[in-house]
């Protein structure tokens, strides 16, 4: 069967059916960030953004400001960082890139604090579902956490897909589920299928849940060995390949469904994480210098402000963004594209534990320019979800 076309001829009306509606809620919502210093209006931003959960600070504007005060913890003192995310423990030479503190534009984050997150969410489960992003960030939420209660008693689980970390004396209960396209995979007479419409294997373990954060995005493009399945069902019908953003709207909308009939909103939380963005390609970020390099080996320094995403704006930010305008139960959209994408400087390279030391000498080939080190940027989204969440 030919591929499904993914049809843009809508986007402009679309986005701009968007825009008004974000305006209407903005003027009625009671959703309000408090505690924040100096509150303003949000400053003009060119892409489209679902900022409707936050109506007196732009959070995900700003600047990176240097901190001698950073990082907020030390790799040797929290063993759960996996090996992929460990930098200075392969050998990564630098540190200034761990002292960067993001600054919204219009106003100052409050400081992480272990302790509070701990008294705040006592006898709850957060749990984090999605791609190795998500592992990213829920590792880094426990080693911000035990920065500030080392003494605190926890017990770790590990599976696949659900990992979990406790904080014993809280009844804190922190959990990764792995679910890179959040639908379901089914094997049938041996071939993986990816369930365009089906979700309900993995919302299983999903319900009951206080915090729900989700992410995904990097898997829907991968082709080949990296492809995580061999057919992909919609419809009742089995495709060999289809386009990707067609099959990322059509998972997302399955996604949408479960959470507006499933989730109680005086009970659960739910957030969803934009787009975490690579850095493969120097053009994106030299503007235009000629440079040699092919991937973000030897970058060592952000750039520092930014009102605009470097680069193109992510096709499937545009798709997240169409899906979650139609829910009824609208998540809060962790906007973390752009100011990770100013991080060039993060991303584990050649410090990996995952590679050998023959990967190690061709970094243009092997530097890992998706994930990010730990310490590092995951950090600053956990702090962004801590003041989403309390402030």
């Amino acid at each position: 069967m030919a591929p499904l076309l993914y049809s843009q001829s809508s986007c402009t009306f679309s986005l701009t059916i968007l825009c008004l509606i974000l305006l209407q809620f903005h003027l009625v919502s009671s959703v309000v960030i408090v505690g924040l210093k100096n509150q303003h209006s949000h400053p003009r931003h060119r892409r489209p953004m679902l900022q409707a959960n936050q109506t007196s600070c732009a959070l995900f504007m700003g600047s990176w400001v240097y901190d001698e005060s950073y990082p907020l913890y030390q790799s040797s003192a929290c063993p759960i960082i996996d090996p992929e995310f460990n930098c200075q423990m392969y050998g990564r030479p630098d540190s200034d890139y761990l002292k960067y503190r993001w600054k919204p534009a219009t106003c100052e984050l409050p400081r992480f604090n272990g302790l509070e997150f701990l008294y705040r969410m006592k006898g709850k489960n957060i749990m984090f579902v999605g791609d190795s992003l998500g592992r990213n960030q829920w590792e880094s939420l426990i080693c911000m956490i035990s920065a500030d209660v080392p003494q605190s008693p926890t017990q770790m689980t590990r599976g696949d897909p659900l990992s979990t970390f406790k904080f014993l004396d809280y009844g804190v209960a922190i959990s990764f589920y792995r679910a890179p396209y959040l639908v379901d995979i089914d094997t049938f007479q041996g071939r993986r299928v990816l369930k365009l419409d089906d979700i309900r294997g993995n919302a299983n373990a999903w319900r009951g849940v206080d915090v729900l954060s989700f992410n995904t995005g990097h898997w829907w493009t991968h082709k080949g060995s990296l492809q995580g399945w061999d057919y992909m069902e919609s419809g009742g019908s089995l495709y060999q390949d289809m386009d990707r953003l067609v099959a990322l709207e059509r998972g997302l909308r399955t996604w949408a469904r479960w959470i507006d009939t499933n989730i109680d909103r005086t009970r659960t939380r739910v957030f969803f994480q934009s787009i975490s963005p690579t850095h493969y390609n120097p053009s994106e970020w030299s503007a235009g210098a000629a440079t040699a390099a092919k991937s973000c080996y030897g970058e060592t320094s952000p750039m520092m402000t930014g009102t605009s995403y470097p680069g193109s704006y992510s096709d499937q930010m545009k798709v997240i963004e169409t899906v979650m305008r139609d829910m009824n139960n609208l998540p809060f959209l962790l906007d973390i594209t752009m100011l990770s994408a100013m991080r060039k400087d993060a991303h584990p390279s050649i410090y990996s534990g995952d590679l050998t030391p023959e990967q190690r000498a061709n970094p243009d080939h092997s530097a890992d320019c998706s994930h990010w080190c730990l310490p590092g940027l995951p950090d600053t989204w956990n702090q962004l979800f801590y003041t989403a969440l309390f402030y």
